[in-house]
């Protein structure tokens, strides 16, 4: 690779294809994976020619396109809106996007925030509206399905969000294009990707992250802001950005893209404020009223065998002091975090941090819905691309996926599965989490673990923090990072 700039392209030349990254020959799992068909090409392999159009892009895209074709295959016996005899949990295909087009009144054609209070942040309730309303008002003129329409142009255009933002991702590892696989055929991407409308900010907030990482700290701000008009979490990641700005003196930059942010968000949200405040607080009260949701580790404490831990089943009860005990728990989590990015001995990836953060979001709070899961898969992808804890983490995912929908059922008075089976299945996706969490940070500690260092890389997302040096008041962090060995 020397002579090489970093984060070039693959090169091509005399009709071969020398790949930038080989996953059979740096992850234990995929090269035992790949002993089905031969195993991971050896060093003086000689190289079939490969055509332009057979790109580790193209190929990857491809495959993303293909699992949410296969996801929209999987959602479609939910789509015509007849769930009788509970159909949409027997065959896993509930969405929010087919039930609350009813429920938060596009059905009825009435505009939200202003005739329906909507329990989404304003850019998603808007999104909601620009596709409902019109499918209402074509029903009014033509015998159609409202519910399927609005259904599918919503699963057309939270496709087209997903394909871009492993596109992105791609663009964030021109080097390492196999890694945007793990994120275009996750399996909890298959069976999630339109159950809500997450993508809506997941697109957004690594678009955020590309444009930080061009060193356009204004258009990444604004894309913040976006995301965080539409979920909360993108939110989350302007800490890790605000500390290593602290670390590494980039202070102005940071402050612009979390002031751009903040204008953004207000500039979508005031209006709605201003004109309809309790519609727009709905949200917010949603959120600070809402109890122990199904598969949080408040939940797994109250449903253990044998009556659950002490005073898990007491804190369902009092919500203000759920709130305020997983609320310390988090900020503990992200003093935590925040002590590791400023004092590891090398300076942590952008990614590692957003990643460590969100996920800990997720570990300590009150709700976990299924969906959640993509807010975390790019972050996980960028964190650490390694298959195995990946993969473990997903297969997790999709037991509690299945053990989720048996849960429904029994909710609604068809028992299939004993309650033990749905707590072991969330207990399962925690300790999965939480132990991709514990590899991140101990790459952060080793970093020569970090697979994205090992060829003497520093931060491909850092932006203005790619190797540049610490502030002088870390004592002897005054050197930008060079490259790091790859461990025996």
């Amino acid at each position: 690779m020397s002579g090489e700039p970093r984060n070039a392209p693959p090169v091509l030349g005399g009709g071969r294809l020398r790949l930038p990254d080989e996953p059979a020959r740096e992850d234990w799992l995929a090269g035992g994976l790949s002993e089905s068909i031969g195993g991971p090409l050896g060093e003086h392999a000689v190289r079939p020619p490969i055509r332009r159009y057979a790109t580790p892009v193209r190929i990857v895209l491809a495959l993303a396109c293909l699992v949410f074709a296969l996801h929209w295959v999987q959602k479609s016996p939910c789509r015509d809106g007849a769930w009788t005899d509970l159909i949409q949990y027997k065959d896993h295909c509930y969405t929010d996007v087919l039930a609350l087009y009813y429920a938060e009144g596009l059905g009825d054609g009435k505009v939200p925030y202003a005739q329906h209070p909507v329990e989404y942040p304003v850019l998603t309730g808007a999104f909601m509206g620009a596709l409902g309303l019109p499918v209402h008002a074509l029903s009014q003129s033509f015998d159609i399905n409202q519910g399927k329409w609005f259904y599918d142009l919503n699963a057309i255009v939270l496709s087209l969000l997903g394909v871009g933002t492993v596109a992105m991702v791609l663009a964030l590892r021109r080097r390492r294009p196999f890694d945007a696989l793990l994120l275009a055929i996750a399996p909890a991407m298959l069976v999630t990707a339109t159950v809500n409308w997450d993508l809506l900010a997941v697109a957004p907030t690594v678009g955020a992250l590309f444009a930080w990482a061009r060193r356009r700290p204004v258009l990444a701000g604004f894309l913040f802001g976006l995301g965080v008009a539409a979920k909360f979490y993108p939110l989350l990641i302007l800490g890790p950005l605000l500390v290593l700005a602290l670390r590494t003196g980039k202070l102005r930059q940071a402050g612009t893209t979390v002031l751009t942010a903040a204008l953004t968000w207000a500039a979508i949200n005031l209006p709605v404020a201003a004109l309809w405040p309790d519609a727009w607080m709905r949200f917010f009260d949603l959120n600070s009223t809402r109890g122990v949701d199904w598969g949080t580790i408040w939940y797994i404490g109250a449903h253990l065998p044998h009556g659950g831990l002490p005073g898990f089943g007491w804190l369902g009860a009092h919500i203000s002091a759920l709130n305020l005990l997983y609320g310390v728990l988090f900020a503990l989590c992200c003093l935590a975090i925040g002590a590791l990015a400023l004092f590891a001995p090398r300076r942590p990836r952008l990614a590692q941090l957003a990643f460590l953060v969100v996920a800990c979001f997720l570990i300590t709070g009150k709700v976990w819905s299924q969906q959640y899961v993509l807010w975390l898969i790019p972050l996980a992808v960028l964190a650490r691309p390694r298959w195995g804890a990946f993969l473990a983490w997903q297969l997790a995912e999709i037991g509690y996926f299945l053990a989720f929908y048996a849960e429904l059922m029994a909710a609604s008075g068809t028992t299939v599965v004993p309650e033990g089976v749905f707590v072991l299945f969330s207990l399962c996706r925690l300790v999965t989490l939480a132990v991709l969490v514990g590899y991140v940070v101990r790459d952060i500690l080793v970093p020569a673990r970090d697979v994205i260092r090992a060829d003497g890389t520093d931060d491909p997302d850092g932006g203005v923090f790619d190797r540049a040096p610490d502030v002088r008041w870390l004592p002897g962090r005054a050197v930008p990072p060079g490259p790091i060995p790859a461990p025996s």
